[in-house]
């Protein structure tokens, strides 16, 4: 037996491409959404690295890869009121989170 509507085929390539337009719209707008943040904070370190508070970011991270015994480098964050960065390590299959002093770029802590 016949159901009592069925879609059209061309309604059905209409609603499959609106849903899928609709889809992709949503991965581009989420990560550009969540760079703001991370904007921000590129900014702030570069303000301070400009007005000599700390010293240049790759300086700090070669500092760092050199006491971390082969780890893989993942990324970093900067807080700008301690002037401090926070390196993201990956080792035996653990995170490490390292935090140096932007001024001196020594290790001032390690978190696992």
């Amino acid at each position: 037996m016949l159901s009592s509507y069925v879609m059209p085929m061309n309604m059905k390539w209409t609603s499959l491409t609106v849903t899928f337009g609709a889809a992709i719209a949503a991965l581009l707008v989420i990560p550009v959404a969540e760079a703001g943040g991370r904007r921000d904070e590129q900014d702030a370190a570069r303000r301070a690295m400009l007005d000599g508070q700390v010293m240049p970011f790759a300086m700090i991270k070669r500092r760092v890869d050199a006491q971390m015994g082969g780890a893989n480098y993942v990324g970093s964050e900067f807080n700008p009121s301690s002037n401090r960065y926070r390196l993201k390590y990956v080792k035996d299959g653990k995170v490490v989170w390292v935090d140096a002093d932007g001024r001196t770029g020594d290790i001032i802590g390690w978190a696992r």
